[in-house]
């Protein structure tokens, strides 16, 4: 991370931080058969821990007085349930839909949360058994601050929409919506195929742009505060090389408490807003313009 015998720097330590364990060296080109192996192992661990709780709150389910456990799965899937029925009017559609939902949100909170872990807890773990194993020594614990995680998530939102434009309208229909809509058409053939072009090509850009703000939204908030919580780290690191380290980690203590607690809003915001936008744009699916 830093030269032989010598402490990092502070633009040494955050480069560091921000660099993926992936399965093949890294290059300044577009490489697709990169994989950031740390996301994926991190994203399906905190998978299986959200579907975990789901299952262990529907098991412990009872139809007497509720423990705070229940009670809180039960508050929780009441209320994504609420904001499918407000937004996707389809009882049938909403079988699917409002779980996929509560799985959404569930998961982007846990992964959200690997944030509020120490910053160098699991990299310094790693760095003590990634190397002796032969990998290189860097590690990254929040999936959703990487933009290939958000953008798979988004991605599939818009896959989803594709499938329930089609299954709603047809494919005869959904493919009239696309050349009709939003300029409507006319009946001169010349102007109608003009304006068909330009609803197509309009359809296309929202369906690119929303799929890359979905992502980006969600990828740019959580690195954002990644590198928050590695300031703050660096803070409590300069204190100890400090004359006025007292004071300094002090600052780091009061600093990083502050920045945690409204974190936890932060990413549990930013999991409700992800939700609530896949289930407006699958609601968009089953409308017709």
């Amino acid at each position: 991370m830093a030269a032989e015998g010598h402490a990092p720097t502070a633009g040494e330590y955050i480069r560091h931080h921000l660099v993926h364990l992936t399965n093949k060296k890294q290059e300044f080109i577009v490489d697709f058969s990169v994989i950031n192996i740390d996301s994926v192992v991190f994203s399906v661990l905190t998978g299986l821990i959200g579907v975990f709780l789901l299952w262990l709150g529907a098991r412990r389910a009872t139809a007497g007085v509720p423990g705070r456990f229940q009670a809180a799965v039960e508050i929780l899937v009441e209320l994504v349930e609420t904001q499918a029925k407000g937004v996707i009017h389809n009882a049938a559609s909403r079988k699917l839909i409002a779980p996929m939902a509560l799985t959404v949100f569930v998961w982007i909170f846990f992964m959200n949360f690997m944030d509020l872990l120490p910053v160098d807890l699991l990299p310094a773990i790693w760095h003590a058994v990634g190397p002796a194993l032969g990998y290189p020594d860097y590690l990254r614990v929040v999936p959703t601050a990487d933009l290939s995680t958000t953008l798979g998530l988004s991605v599939s939102v818009l896959l989803l929409c594709l499938f329930y434009n089609i299954k709603i309208k047809g494919l005869g229909g959904w493919a009239h919506e696309l050349v009709t809509a939003p300029f409507g058409t006319s009946r001169n053939p010349l102007w109608a195929l003009l304006l068909g072009v330009v609803n197509f090509l309009m359809q296309m850009i929202e369906f690119v742009a929303k799929t890359v703000s979905h992502g980006m939204r969600l990828f740019g908030n959580m690195f954002a505060g990644e590198l928050v919580f590695m300031l703050i780290a660096l803070l409590g690191g300069f204190a100890a090389l400090s004359f006025t380290g007292g004071l300094l980690f002090v600052g780091h203590l009061i600093a990083g408490t502050v920045w945690a607690i409204f974190h936890i809003l932060v990413i549990t915001l930013q999991a409700f807003i992800f939700m609530m936008l896949a289930l407006i744009y699958l609601g968009q699916a089953h409308d017709a313009h």
